[in-house]
């Protein structure tokens, strides 16, 4: 795909994405969705009717009601080994929301504070910051997480890493122009005259007056990272078994596509209505914070 069609491609996604956040209809929607699926990412062990890797074999390839040959022992279907697909959904989407959340926050945070640096700071320290915010930038990120992985090998430490850093030089250059613009507008250049030290500037004045556009980059942001975590899991170099994700579960039932079509469908449309819904809910509080973005 070129650069152009590639653009025209992203411009209608965020026409559609903005005529749904538009409708109230579909932002509640996202709401309610969003709000299952936090409530799932803390009270999955508790929601399961089964243990996540409970093998029955007698009951293994067992369709979801009301396809023929299910069982209402397992209405949502098992797997290659009768493991419950419900309680396997469960647990993997609670793995992929958690490592999203906390792969998103900890880049966040990275490029908030890096941010910070290079607008206090400038010059050398300026230039350095920015040159690794372009260089991460060029980079393929997924490339180079392939990469990482199967040099460094897959341990959660790494993987959680791997994430952090993606998507920070966002937060970074987002950051830092706003933090050059805040510090010369009046309240700063007054508190800065009373005496207040930068510390006290920044953090006490500064971060909260940035803080929505920040807070809407948190929320774009989280879709690409738990696609990121999902490509991950779904080629075997992040979350591996006996763990499952959205991503290792739909891994696991490519192969079974004809013959047990749920095993991958189900997953895929969690990750689907997933990312859709936080990018509802991203477009709409955007355009709640920033008015100037409204058309």
């Amino acid at each position: 795909m070129t650069e152009a069609a590639s653009s025209v491609v992203q411009g209608r996604r965020f026409a559609v994405l903005r005529r749904l956040s538009d409708l109230p209809a579909a932002v509640g929607l996202a709401a309610g969705f969003m709000a299952v699926m936090l409530l799932i990412m803390i009270f999955a062990k508790l929601l399961q009717p089964y243990a996540f890797d409970h093998i029955d074999l007698v009951n293994r390839l067992t369709p979801p009601v009301p396809l023929s040959g299910s069982t209402w022992l397992h209405p949502t279907g098992t797997d290659t080994l009768g493991r419950d697909l419900f309680s396997r959904l469960l647990v993997a989407t609670q793995t992929s929301m958690l490592l999203a959340l906390l792969g998103t926050c900890l880049g966040a945070v990275l490029g908030i504070a890096l941010g910070f640096v290079a607008a206090h700071k400038g010059g050398l320290w300026d230039e350095l910051i920015m040159g690794l915010v372009d260089f991460q930038a060029a980079m393929p990120w997924f490339i180079v997480a392939l990469a990482l992985l199967a040099f460094l090998g897959n341990s959660m430490v790494i993987f959680i890493a791997i994430m952090a850093l993606y998507g920070w030089e966002t937060y970074a250059r987002i950051t830092r122009g706003l933090v050059l613009s805040a510090r010369e507008q009046g309240y700063a250049l007054a508190i800065r005259g009373l005496g207040g030290r930068p510390r006290w500037i920044y953090l006490r004045h500064i971060l909260p007056n940035i803080s929505g556009p920040l807070l809407v980059q948190l929320t774009v942001n989280f879709p690409s990272t738990i696609l990121f975590e999902t490509s991950l899991s779904f080629l075997g170099l992040g979350i591996r078994p006996p763990m499952t994700s959205l991503g290792q579960m739909l891994g696991e039932g490519r192969d079974y596509l004809i013959n047990a079509w749920w095993l991958a469908v189900v997953p895929g449309m969690t990750i689907f209505f997933i990312t859709l819904s936080m990018s509802i809910l991203g477009d709409w509080l955007r355009g709640k914070l920033d008015p100037s973005l409204e058309d």
